[in-house]
């Protein structure tokens, strides 16, 4: 395909998967059940955090976790005591255990009274075209209380080669605008040019068979690689292409 007809076929699948009807599968259906900026935020970043497996399994722990929060995210991670930690104990999703998630709520309380909330800690570092200092920053400032070294493995850090696709994918919940009513558009000090694409195995499948990637492996240089091409088909909205992507290799099998 030349890059136009390229185009014109990802565009396609953009506006055939990015619909509500995509919600149904997805665990940004999990955020989508609050209408609380904040609730939205930190029910979006504890189930993109556990968007690791099984979907069914993500959304039914996603689920579970909502539910020991007393529905109320923002209010637990405000308000809890540290009794209320404790019946976290016994969550688990895969390697994600209730260790880390107890630390996860601490850490939360402090970004939102000592750094102003998610949105303000993610856009200190940002810059015109990649958020992936931002991650960086943002990973150091979420583990600056105590913590089990353990834990530090579920938030990626780019700059060290991940391609933080659970990150880069909660990213895209907030900032995306929600012409479409998938992605939220909640975040109005980052801007959709600045985000890079949720690389997962579909995707990157998909994106070497489209000739977007050369890499083999699906790590932040392969990122780059594909940032720097979903840039050229489309500057403002690059991360649009992410419903294209994953559609084509989930539910066509491209």
């Amino acid at each position: 395909m030349t890059n136009q007809e390229l185009k014109e076929f990802l565009d396609a699948k953009v506006i055939q998967y990015n619909r509500p009807d995509f919600l149904s599968t997805d665990p940004i259906q999990i955020p989508h059940r609050f209408t609380k900026k904040e609730d939205i935020e930190i029910s979006g970043f504890l189930t993109s955090t556990i968007a690791w497996g099984n979907r069914k399994s993500i959304i039914n722990n996603a689920e579970r976790l909502m539910e020991m929060m007393d529905s109320s995210p923002f209010d637990f991670v405000m308000n809890h005591e540290e009794q209320d930690l404790e019946k976290l104990q016994g969550f688990v999703h895969r390697t994600f255990n209730g260790e880390d998630l107890k630390y996860f709520i601490r850490s939360l309380n402090n970004i939102y009274k000592c750094h102003s909330g998610l949105e303000d800690l993610f856009a200190v570092k940002s810059d015109l075209t990649s958020l992936q200092s931002s991650i960086s920053h943002f990973k150091t400032i979420f583990f600056e209380l105590d913590h089990l070294s353990r834990t530090t493995k579920h938030v990626s850090d780019p700059l060290k080669g991940s391609a933080a696709k659970r990150i880069n994918m909660f990213l895209r919940w907030m900032v995306r605008n929600n012409n479409t009513g998938v992605d939220f558009g909640i975040w109005n000090k980052i801007k959709p040019s600045q985000l890079s694409c949720p690389l997962d195995v579909h995707s990157g499948n998909v994106a070497r068979k489209l000739g977007l990637i050369q890499r083999k492996q699906n790590d932040g240089k392969a990122l780059a690689e594909l940032d720097a091409n979903l840039r050229k088909l489309d500057p403002h909205d690059p991360v649009k292409y992410d419903f294209a992507l994953f559609g084509l290799g989930v539910f066509e099998k491209f």
